[in-house]
C-alpha cells in the first residue's frame, strides 16, 4: 500500500431485526416464537419503559444516533460490521432456535446510514428464517451495493473474503462462525449447499485451514482481517482455546482479529503488534429494558477505530468511541460511564493499557505481549 496507515471501524453485533425493525418505516411481521415474547413490539415497549418514548416510525438514522457524526469526524477508511439478522420477508422460522431475528428488506436504508464497507454474516442469526431467508438476505445486500462475507450460496462463496479497495491497496475481510457461539451445525455451507463459513471447533487444525485460505488470497500490501463469531454471551473470561486460535491466526499472517458474539465488550489484546478484539459487544439491538445482567452494563457500546500500519499490519493507534443505548438509539456516553468502561477494559485486557482522552474517547496504549 506504499506506507502510511489505514483506519478500520469495527463494531460488534448490529441487530436491526425484531424490535428495531418494528420502529423503522417498514416493519415486517412482528410474530415471534420465543418462550415468553410472541410479538416483537413488546421489545419496543420494554425499551420505552426504560428510557422513554420512541417516536415511531423513526427515520433510518435513528438507531445509530450520535455514532454517525462521531464516525464521520474520525473518518475511518474501511467500515466493518457484524450484521446479526436475516433480511427477509420470510415466515419459515428455523427450528430448534429460541430467538429469531429478521429485518424487512425495505428497511435496508437504516443499514446504509452507517455506510458499511463489509457486512459480516457468519453468525448465529443470519439463517433464522432458513436458506430461503439467507438467499433473500444476500440479494437485499447485493441490491443495495453492500459487500458481505461469511455466508453464501456454497462453501467457496461463504469462505471467500470481501475485498475492499483502500487507497491503492486492499483490505481482505474473511468471516467465520463457530459452533461455540451457537451456530447450528446444519447451517454450514457445503459444496452444493448455501450457508455460513462455520468451524466445528477452535483447534490448531481449523486455525491452519483459515490461515491457508488467507495465504492463498493475500498479496504484498494487503491487510487481512478475520472476523469471527465466537464464545458465549456474558463474562470476561476468554477460553484458552480462543486465545490460542487468535494467536495462530496472527502467526499465520492475519493483521486484525475482529471477534464478536458477547453482549458486552471483552478483553482487548495486542499480540506480536497485532490487534485481537476478543469480543466487541453489541452495537445496535433491542435489549434495552431486559434485566438480569446489569453488572456487565450491556447498555454501553463501543465503536473501535484501529489504525494499522499499511506495510506491516501492526497496530499504530486504537481509539474507542463510548456510546450508550437509550430509546433504541445510540447516544454519547456520559463521563462516569466512559470511566467505567475504561477501568473495566484496562483491568481485563492484555498487551494494551486503556486511557481516557481529553475528547472523551478511550485510547489504547500498546505494550506488546508477543515475542
Amino acid at each position: 500500500m506504499g506506507g502510511g496507515t489505514l483506519t478500520l471501524f469495527l463494531c460488534g453485533d448490529v441487530m436491526l431485526g425484531r424490535g428495531v425493525d418494528q420502529i423503522l418505516a417498514h416493519p415486517g411481521d412482528p410474530a415471534l416464537r420465543e418462550e415468553y415474547v410472541h410479538d416483537a413490539r413488546a421489545y419496543v415497549r420494554l425499551a420505552e419503559s426504560a428510557g422513554g418514548p420512541v417516536p415511531v416510525p423513526v427515520p433510518p438514522s435513528w438507531p445509530w444516533g450520535d455514532a454517525l457524526a462521531a464516525l464521520d469526524a474520525e473518518a475511518p477508511d474501511v467500515r466493518i460490521v457484524n450484521l446479526e439478522t436475516s433480511v427477509t420477508r420470510g415466515g419459515a422460522f428455523a427450528p430448534g432456535k429460541a430467538v429469531h431475528y429478521r429485518m424487512h428488506p425495505a428497511n435496508v436504508p437504516a443499514l446504509l446510514m452507517i455506510r458499511p464497507d463489509v457486512c459480516v454474516l457468519a453468525n448465529n442469526h443470519v439463517l433464522d428464517f432458513g436458506r430461503p431467508g439467507l438467499a433473500e438476505t444476500l440479494a437485499a445486500l447485493a441490491g443495495a451495493g453492500l459487500r458481505s462475507a461469511g455466508a453464501g450460496p456454497d462453501a467457496d462463496a461463504a469462505q471467500a473474503p470481501a475485498v475492499v479497495p483502500a487507497d491503492g491497496g486492499r483490505v481482505l475481510v474473511f468471516a467465520i462462525g463457530t459452533r461455540c457461539s451457537g451456530v447450528p451445525a446444519d447451517w454450514a455451507a457445503g459444496p452444493d449447499r448455501s450457508g455460513v463459513a462455520c468451524l466445528p471447533a477452535l483447534t490448531p487444525a481449523t486455525a491452519d485451514a483459515v490461515v491457508d485460505r488467507v495465504r492463498r488470497v493475500k498479496r504484498p500490501g494487503d491487510l487481512a482481517v478475520v472476523s469471527v463469531h465466537w464464545g458465549s454471551n456474558w463474562g470476561y473470561r476468554v477460553p484458552a482455546s480462543q486465545v490460542r486460535f487468535a494467536h495462530a491466526l496472527v502467526d499465520g499472517g492475519v493483521d486484525v482479529v475482529h471477534g464478536h458474539s458477547s453482549h458486552h465488550p471483552r478483553p482487548i489484546e495486542v499480540y506480536r503488534g497485532r490487534l485481537i478484539l476478543h469480543g466487541c459487544g453489541d452495537f445496535v439491538d433491542d435489549y434495552e429494558g431486559i434485566t438480569g445482567y446489569e453488572r456487565y452494563r450491556d447498555d454501553l457500546r463501543l465503536a473501535f477505530l484501529a489504525t494499522v500500519d499499511r506495510d506491516t499490519g501492526a497496530l499504530a493507534r486504537l481509539r474507542m468511541l463510548p456510546l450508550r443505548s437509550r430509546r433504541m438509539r445510540l447516544e454519547r456516553a456520559p463521563r462516569e460511564d466512559r470511566e467505567w468502561l475504561r477501568a473495566v477494559l484496562d483491568r481485563i485486557s492484555e498487551g494494551v493499557r486503556i486511557g481516557l482522552g481529553d475528547d472523551g474517547v478511550l485510547v489504547g496504549r500498546v505494550a506488546d505481549t508477543g515475542p
